[in-house]
């Protein structure tokens, strides 16, 4: 019996302290806003946190799959304010991704005026809100050693996070030259290099560019080798290989196609169809556009102001997809996608066209 409690105990203690494997202890972290948010294995939840300089890794502990029914709910701000103690209007959603481990749905936020302070809800299949608690929960942390200082900029210094092969990339400015940056930050977390500049020509100025931020992107593979596929504002999209980006390295990304200027991306991601990738992008004036995979890896590099609005990849709208403000994949056939109703938001699944 004796035996049986001290294994008890030292189980106990073990899940008090975090995963160690993966570098987490618990306790609570400082995290100053929550702008851009990305799943690893088994739950894991990475937080870009741009007023901090800082990636932060957190053990929802949420495996346990939820279920596969759609999940639609209207107003889901005034959903979120109750769960939080603040009004609708004091709620702002900056980032909205699907746990893959479990299938809930995870929305960070603001709360309150001004900056706000920041927030992280949970939004199971059932449509039910709550609140995490950024207090007391496994975690690690990891600074970003150059983020970029000026005032304007600060939103900007995380703008998209991924999880590929055991590393999170990190899309937003730093204060190097060429302040556009992508970081390979490998976990468990020790340090952030610098990560490397991104040069782009972007055909609808007519010029090359190194200080405008990726907006979003997606982790592609193409053939054996991982690449970022990464949207701008105005729309040129742009294709770079993860084994570039080297500390202190200056990228050229090749841009595979201008999708249409006046329109800064929103949120995209990639999905299989009838044996076929596709990139799904919302914008914020250019509607949802599927994006045909197909020749990427041999797309020609868009060097010249095209002679059009668009060049490169094709696209086609998809016009019954309106007011999309982030989306995520909920399932293999699903998408679940943030869509504006007047001051506010809704949550809804549709099939993935």
């Amino acid at each position: 019996m004796r035996t049986k409690l001290l294994v008890t105990a030292l189980v106990l203690a073990s899940a008090a302290v975090g995963r160690a494997d993966d570098g987490l202890t618990k306790g609570t972290p400082d995290v100053k806003s929550v702008t851009a948010l990305a799943f690893g294995p088994k739950g894991l939840l990475f937080v870009g946190d741009s007023a901090g300089a800082a990636v932060f890794a957190f053990d929802t502990g949420d495996t346990k799959p939820a279920g596969d029914k759609p999940l639609n709910v209207e107003k889901i701000d005034a959903k979120i304010a109750s769960a939080l103690g603040v009004t609708e209007k004091d709620v702002k959603i900056t980032d909205l991704k699907v746990n893959p481990a479990s299938g809930n749905v995870y929305i960070s936020a603001t709360r309150g005026t001004g900056a706000g302070e920041p927030a992280l809800l949970k939004i199971a299949r059932d449509g039910t809100v709550s609140a995490v608690a950024l207090k007391d929960l496994a975690f690690s942390k990891v600074t970003l050693p150059n983020p970029a200082t000026a005032a304007k900029d600060a939103p900007l210094v995380i703008t998209q996070l991924g999880f590929v092969d055991g590393k999170v990339i990190v899309a937003g400015l730093s204060n190097e030259e060429f302040a556009s940056t992508l970081r390979v930050i490998p976990f468990p977390f020790k340090d952030a290099d610098k990560g490397a500049g991104i040069k782009i020509f972007h055909g609808a100025h007519g010029k090359l560019e190194t200080n405008a931020p990726i907006r979003t992107f997606v982790a592609y593979k193409i053939g054996q080798d991982d690449n970022i596929l990464a949207a701008y504002t105005c729309t040129p999209l742009v294709k770079i290989p993860v084994s570039d980006l080297k500390a202190g390295a200056k990228v050229n990304g090749t841009t595979i196609a201008e999708l249409g200027n006046r329109n800064r991306p929103l949120d995209m991601i990639v999905y299989t169809k009838g044996g076929k990738d596709y990139i799904l992008m919302a914008n914020s004036a250019r509607g949802v556009m599927k994006v045909p995979t197909e020749g990427v890896d041999k797309a020609e590099a868009i060097t010249a102001r095209p002679a059009g609005d668009t060049a490169g990849l094709k696209y086609e709208s998809i016009k019954e997809l309106t007011d999309v403000m982030q989306l995520d994949k909920l399932d293999d056939g699903h998408a679940l996608l943030l869509v504006k109703n007047g001051t506010l938001h809704d949550l809804k699944t549709v099939p993935l066209p």
